[in-house]
């Protein structure tokens, strides 16, 4: 987020029911078409404070019973006043959500810090990762969650337990001066989730700046995170980040590691350098470890209006060093420019149509490396991301996949369900790489040059089973209830607003997917006609002209499996 979370039951897939095709959007409904409300503590009216996005989820692999998950949280911010809906200067937007009984519920936990729920900004309840206030610091969202296991003594164990790691993007909070930079990468840490989920401020950890040698302009952005949590690694333990460091002139992927459990974070380096102009650049990295601990670092190489790429790097040293980045997959960036965004001033393109939601490929790595013991990793890897090349109105969410630590991929191969335009694809593959998992945003309606006709939208969630390395059929396992994604908004209204991406993990018995869903925010006609007249007309005030759930996007997810 650049400032200018899951399930209920278990739907079953028999083996028999993945057809040897891509099901149809309007065959039968899944199996068990359950999901639910993750971010169940957010208002779902007044705008902004009913705005999550960008959801991430971890899964304990110490306890599969319990989940954390993440989302761009507005819930704190002030409501609108007349047309001006900005994010409240030093407000948080770090959403944390907690279930202890695998996705049958979740939990919001308050905590305290500065808010601005009442519209006047001072110290208060908040529904965000806690202690950036008191750290000088302001949570902005781009949430990245992973689980690792806990050092005692300088020496990692699961027997010392699990601790979830936390990160963000984050600024100084107004008048302090925690860090020289625009924008840097933060970490959150707690070791215990369960009191966390009860308010246990005391639980968390500070957050630590992990991002060094920064200039006073430099913005980080689009960060993960990730724990070598495969007990057979010879870096077991280690915690690892990447991002994008934008700066004067430059925007590399740049890299650090933690040895000591997020205390300490080695000064970046720069796995890829690049220089970028306005519409090429690096950007959606991801991390992921092998059961040996080789460490694989993935990211789109956007180059509009030219082909785009999926490269990676690779580093046998625990993220010390890294091989030459190579390209692993050529890519059409999907959606068409929109010149709502244009005359907003920020050239975008869109997968729904004009005045709509911001959209790129996007990449989702995952590594079969057999964690928490590492005793029955396959180390097969899969990717996924969206593609055009089939052009407009006929996305693709495409998988390769690789056995040999990615020295070569499978050809490229289109997981989606037919008559599904899948926006921000992510997927998973279980530890012991039997199983894999596939979620995505499904707009069904194609990219629409008026912003009278509906965009319906819905989260969509598919499996396959593997077997000899061999990824089968994929089959759906669950289709979300549709939603308007006119709904949607940037916080300056201008445009709408679905983040940049989803999120699934697997385990070996389950899949826990969230997803952005726009089921329960209302379109309003006066903020579709000012859209549409490229921003010349009155702005509306969506308090006064707009439904009360306009703007109401939410965090919904689910738990499944194969069988």
């Amino acid at each position: 987020m650049k400032r200018f979370g899951i399930a209920t039951g278990i739907a079953v897939l028999t083996l028999s029911a993945l057809t040897t095709g891509p099901l149809v959007a309007s065959a039968a409904p899944p199996v068990n078409p359950v999901d639910v409300l993750v971010s169940n503590g957010s208002p779902q009216t007044t705008f902004p404070r009913n705005k999550q996005n960008e959801p991430a989820i971890a899964v304990n692999p110490l306890n599969p019973k319990e989940m954390v998950a993440g989302a761009n949280e507005e819930i704190d911010n002030a409501p609108c006043s007349g047309t001006n809906c900005s994010f409240t200067p030093g407000v948080g937007d770090n959403g944390i959500y907690i279930s202890q009984d695998r996705g049958k519920t979740w939990v919001q936990p308050t905590y305290q810090g500065w808010s601005a729920r009442t519209g006047t900004a001072a110290v208060g309840p908040i529904g965000t990762v806690p202690l950036f206030y008191e750290a000088g610091l302001v949570s902005d969202g781009d949430p990245a969650l992973a689980y690792g296991p806990v050092p005692k003594n300088g020496t990692f164990s699961w027997s010392n337990g699990a601790r979830l790691y936390y990160s963000s993007l984050t600024s100084n909070f107004p008048g302090r001066n925690a860090f020289n930079a625009f924008e840097a990468i933060a970490v959150s840490r707690t070791d215990s989730v369960s009191r966390a989920a009860t308010g246990g401020q005391a639980t968390w950890r500070r957050p630590i700046i992990a991002s060094k040698q920064m200039k006073p302009h430099t913005f980080s952005d689009k960060e993960a995170i990730w724990a070598d949590n495969a007990a057979t690694s010879a870096y077991f333990g280690n915690a690892y980040l990447c991002w994008v460091s934008f700066d004067d002139t430059t925007s590399p992927i740049v890299f650090a590691r933690s040895t000591d459990g997020g205390d300490t974070w080695s000064n970046p380096v720069t796995v890829f350098p690049f220089t970028p102009t306005a519409t090429t650049g690096p950007t959606s990295c991801t991390i992921r470890t092998d059961s040996a601990g080789k460490v694989y670092v993935l990211w789109e190489q956007v180059n509009n209006p030219n082909l785009s790429h999926m490269m990676m790097a690779r580093s046998s040293d625990g993220g010390v060093t890294f091989d030459a980045p190579q390209n692993v997959a050529d890519v059409t960036e999907v959606g068409k420019a929109d010149p709502v965004h244009d005359a907003n001033g920020d050239p975008r393109f869109t997968l729904d149509g004009i005045g709509g939601a911001r959209t790129f490929s996007g990449l989702q790595v995952d590594i079969a490396n057999g964690a928490p013991t590492g005793s029955d990793a396959t180390n097969q890897m899969v990717m996924t991301w969206a593609d055009a090349r089939n052009g407009l109105d006929h996305e693709e969410a495409l998988l390769r996949t690789s056995s040999n630590s990615g020295d070569t991929w499978t050809t490229p191969r289109a997981i989606q369900s037919a008559g599904d335009r899948p926006d921000f694809p992510a997927i998973a593959i279980s530890p012991n790489g039997l199983s894999v998992y596939l979620v995505y945003d499904a707009f069904i309606t194609p990219w629409r040059n008026d912003t009278h006709q509906h965009r319906t939208m819905q989260g969509v969630v598919r499996g396959a089973s593997v077997s000899g390395g061999v990824i089968g059929p994929f089959g759906t396992v669950h289709r979300a209830k549709p939603g308007e994604a006119r709904g949607s908004s940037e916080n300056n209204g201008c445009c709408g607003f679905l983040g940049d991406y989803n999120y699934v993990v697997a385990t070996r018995t389950f899949g826990a997917a969230v997803w952005n869903d726009v089921r329960n925010a209302a379109d309003c006609t006066a903020m579709d006609q000012w859209r549409a007249s490229l921003l010349t007309t009155p702005k509306p005030h969506p308090a006064t002209d707009c439904p009360a759930t306009f703007g109401n996007t939410d965090i919904y997810g689910g738990v499944y499996t194969l069988q």
